[in-house]
């Protein structure tokens, strides 16, 4: 049996990248998927339905949770994974590049996060994925806004973790909605291409590994706590980045 057969997985940032592979992943382990983003899709995949959704519009994220609700029945799945950088050293950041930052990287975690947590309540279990990384852990030079939203995000899991397993009192349980966090390292998407070779060598060699992730590294991981085997584990931060040393 495939190890998500019968879910139904919502994925932002689906539309490349981590988000991509991500949604190809469960897909092939069983999953619907819906893989939202504000682009195209550089991708089609059976099973993988593309929804455009700007995720820190409120009315919109609304919107969609009732579109998913109604036409699959159930979202059992939540990977909050869109995300951007607008890099500045602190004295030359923008208040314009912190404030966008901030609303897609938070806010918008915050928006699917609220509308699918408490529709995985009604229906009796769930699992959420939000994105984090070594930035959110560790820092990061000329990133201020971006590493203040990751570990929001870590904040949020953690939070979220302890609100959303409540104890029923009339079924006398636990309702499972788990809430965890993949934290990775510098992984070679389509972004990570641009950047000069001696570069990529040197966050290579601050790994334990001495290399860089790949995109389905950082899918596997968030299969795993999507699926059953995961079952005792939440508000947990997963690093997934070779050993990082920073």
């Amino acid at each position: 049996m495939k190890r998500l057969e019968g879910k139904v997985a919502v994925i932002t940032g689906g539309a490349k990248g981590l988000g991509r592979a991500m949604a190809e992943t469960f897909a092939k382990q069983g999953a619907k998927v819906i893989a939202v983003d504000m682009a195209q899709p550089e991708y089609e995949c059976k099973n993988v339905e593309f929804y455009e959704l700007n995720i820190t519009d409120e009315a919109g994220v609304e919107k969609f949770r009732d579109y998913a609700v109604e036409k699959y029945g159930h979202v059992d799945i939540l990977v909050n994974n869109a995300g951007i950088t607008r890099d500045a050293m602190l004295h030359k950041m923008t208040t314009d590049q912190w404030d966008l930052v901030i609303n897609v990287n938070l806010k918008g975690v915050f928006l699917m996060g609220r509308a699918f947590g408490a529709h995985m309540r009604d229906i009796g279990g769930g699992s959420i994925i939000n994105i984090s990384s070594v930035v959110g852990e560790f820092g990061n030079i000329g990133q201020t806004n971006y590493a203040a939203t990751k570990s929001g995000v870590i904040g949020m899991t953690k939070s979220w973790a302890k609100e959303l397993a409540r104890y029923d009192r009339k079924t006398e349980r636990y309702i499972p909605v788990r809430v965890n966090a993949i934290a990775p390292g510098y992984t070679m998407t389509d972004m990570m291409k641009t950047v000069p070779q001696n570069l990529l060598d040197q966050f290579a060699s601050q790994t334990m590994l001495g290399r860089l992730g790949q995109p389905q590294e950082i899918a596997d991981a968030a299969l795993f706590l999507a699926s059953d085997e995961s079952s005792y584990i939440t508000g947990h931060v997963l690093s997934v980045n070779g050993g990082m040393r920073l």
